[in-house]
C-alpha cells in the first residue's frame, strides 16, 4: 500500500520558484543545491528533502518555512509588485534596503 504525501512538496518549490523569477539554473546557484537534486524534488522524484534543504530554499526565496507550507497565501500578498520584488532580493540587498528605509522620515 502507497501512502501519498499530502503536501506537494516539488509543486510548491516550483510555484515559488516561477513566481518569484528564478530558474532551476538561478535557484541551484543561490542554494548550492545542485541543478538535478532540485529538478528531481520538483518533479516529485524525490520526496524527502533535509529539513535543511528546504530552509536554505526559503532563506534564499526570502520566505519563512511558514510561508513556504502555507498553501493559501494572502491575495495581496501574491498581487503586490513590491512584495514580490523584495522578495527576489538576496539577503544583503534586503539588509540594504531595510538600511535605506531606516533613514527614510
Amino acid at each position: 500500500m502507497e501512502i501519498s504525501n499530502p503536501f506537494p512538496l516539488g509543486k510548491r518549490i516550483t510555484e515559488l520558484r516561477e513566481q518569484y523569477g528564478y530558474t532551476i539554473n538561478s535557484l541551484s546557484y543561490l542554494t548550492g543545491v545542485s541543478q538535478s537534486y532540485l529538478r528531481d524534488l520538483e518533479l516529485g522524484n524525490k520526496n524527502n528533502p533535509s529539513v535543511e534543504i528546504i530552509y536554505i530554499i526559503c532563506e534564499r526565496l526570502g520566505i519563512s518555512l511558514r510561508d513556504f507550507f502555507d498553501l493559501n497565501p494572502s491575495d495581496e500578498m501574491v498581487e503586490d509588485p513590491l512584495s514580490l520584488k523584495i522578495h527576489q532580493l538576496n539577503k544583503d540587498q534586503r539588509e540594504t534596503l531595510l538600511a535605506f528605509l531606516n533613514t527614510v522620515k
